[in-house]
């Protein structure tokens, strides 16, 4: 049975409640690496909107490749820009996933509390929609709290979200949709992944 739109945002607004981590450490948490690097304020602009960007994500799924929007949402991309080139990704969990809606990652603890140690602000005054391939920032549930979350539109619910917009899409796969689409289908319990799927690294390339 599919999730509702309301049963969606529940589990979201459980889910990422986001709060703070600090230090530079490794730990684990389960058969979740804790990855914890922290910075005091978002990165300075760094990207040239005159470029093109996209990025390479190889799991332990496969690889696929999504192409940024640094026109449409350029505070959103250059964030995920300079996080993946920090490697900050590499080794984290997609920790939560809803076949029909969508794939979640980005948290260094995994359990939907993670974040990069600062916020960024929402980029939503754009004619995008929410579809299966599109590439969107995380948040508590509230505005301006984006920071390392990511989820990826996997199934024709996500148009739900179009309703009332609020995460801001800064991409969309161009290539590897079966590869996400295989991580969608991963065996869940609560809407955890049974299996841990790992994103191994994530490699930007501009042209």
């Amino acid at each position: 049975m599919k999730a509702s739109f309301a049963g969606l945002i529940v589990l979201l607004a459980a889910a990422l409640t986001l709060s703070g981590c600090g230090g530079k450490s490794n730990g684990k948490d389960g058969d979740h690496a804790q990855k914890t690097m922290s910075w005091d304020k978002m990165p300075e602009m760094s990207i040239d909107l005159n470029k093109e960007y996209s990025a390479t994500f190889v799991t332990s799924k496969g690889e696929f490749t999504v192409k940024l929007f640094a026109n449409e949402a350029p505070i959103t991309v250059n964030n995920f820009i300079f996080l993946a080139k920090e490697q900050f990704y590499d080794g984290l969990s997609f920790h939560r996933i809803i076949e029909s809606y969508m794939i979640l990652a980005g948290d260094p603890k995994g359990d939907g509390t993670g974040t990069p140690g600062y916020t960024i602000p929402d980029e939503l005054d754009t004619d995008l929609n929410y579809e299966p391939g599109v590439l969107a920032m995380m948040n508590a549930s509230a505005p301006n709290t984006g920071g390392s979350q990511f989820f990826i539109c996997t199934g024709d619910d996500a148009a739900n979200l179009n309703k009332a917009p609020n995460y801001s899409i800064f991409g969309k796969v161009e290539s590897g949709m079966d590869i996400v689409q295989a991580i969608a289908k991963a065996p869940v319990k609560d809407n955890k992944p049974v299996e841990t799927i790992l994103i191994e690294s994530i490699t930007i390339q501009e042209s």
